[in-house]
């Protein structure tokens, strides 16, 4: 098991990974390719039993069936034949147990090499070419001594597995009964453009970025020209949601800069993440976060602003 007290405070705009490898036949000798994860999503690293192998009408080619770990039955993914690499097989093999939106997968891996604490700004961005990939689920590349890991998107290929997950919903459609600002923070475009069209359908006016850095700097700028105006920030904007996982500065440093913000604090701040599981919930507490919630509530997600937005007002 993983010890918990590696995981960092919240709001120190670092974060740990664990890295693993995969040995690569693909060019005729075998590399060794370095991946990595938010340990936050890691619940363990056990043994590989024998025997699993992807059986016929199974999801994907990817999926090797389901293994029992103490009471649960784990359902585990070949991460070399989601990724399009040829593995060469080991006697001894890994799988990386993880909880994503309250969901536990067991990832099969070469093998893991060591956790790496690291800061958000050191996360860079997929060049052209990682970018351009068929399959592409990595979200940024990690520099560490001579080698780079790749960080894999498991929440990505979790949802393209099961494709119905995003599309949960208890048909309810939140509308504001005025006109309503939101801030909107997530390194994915295609999260942005989700997020934004349902916000805008609940009536929401919308301001986009795309890291936690670039709305820090956006939401300074706004409290600044709100004060030369002679206005408050909250007429400006009514309430933040904000990813946690994204580069140059994640969601819970960003939120703990909002709330230790003379004029912002008035601000509410959802989280809305994979990462928020029973478990995590404390770090956003930590940084007075007033609602966190999974990607697999996201449609209560508008419901939650409105009322957030409305609790705010009735208290000034």
């Amino acid at each position: 098991m993983l010890d918990n007290d590696i995981l960092l405070d919240a709001g120190t705009n670092e974060f740990e990974i664990i890295e693993f490898f995969i040995d690569d036949l693909g060019s005729g000798s075998a590399n060794r390719d370095y991946f990595g994860i938010n340990v936050a999503k890691v619940l363990e690293v056990v043994e590989a039993p024998s025997g699993l192998e992807a059986g016929e009408g199974a999801p994907h080619p990817s999926y090797l069936g389901t293994m029992s770990l103490r009471d649960i039955i784990l359902p585990v993914i070949d991460l070399s034949v989601w990724l399009g690499i040829e593995r060469k097989e080991s006697e001894f093999e890994l799988i990386v147990v993880t909880e994503i939106n309250n969901v536990i997968t067991g990832f099969l891996v070469t093998g893991v090499t060591q956790i790496h604490r690291i800061g958000w700004a050191d996360l860079k961005t997929p060049n052209k070419y990682i970018a351009d990939m068929e399959t592409n689920c990595i979200t940024g590349t990690v520099q560490m001594d001579e080698r780079f890991i790749l960080m894999i998107d498991l929440e990505r290929i979790l949802g393209e597995l099961d494709p119905e997950m995003a599309e949960r919903s208890d048909g309810t459609v939140y509308t504001t009964q005025e006109k309503f600002t939101a801030v909107l923070v997530d390194d994915s475009a295609s999260v942005r453009a989700l997020l934004n069209r349902n916000f805008e359908a609940a009536g929401f006016d919308v301001l986009l970025y795309s890291n936690g850095l670039e709305a820090w700097e956006g939401l300074q700028g706004m409290h600044s020209k709100a004060q030369e105006q002679g206005r408050a920030i909250t007429d400006v904007i009514d309430i933040i949601v904000s990813d946690i996982e994204m580069p140059q500065m994640d969601g819970y440093t960003l939120t703990k800069n909002v709330k230790d913000h003379a004029g912002l604090s008035k601000l509410p701040v959802i989280l809305f993440s994979s990462l928020i599981t029973k478990g995590l919930y404390h770090k956003g507490e930590a940084v007075k976060a007033d609602d966190q919630i999974t990607k697999p509530e996201f449609n209560e997600l508008t419901g939650r602003a409105i009322a957030l937005i409305e609790k705010y007002r009735a208290e000034q």
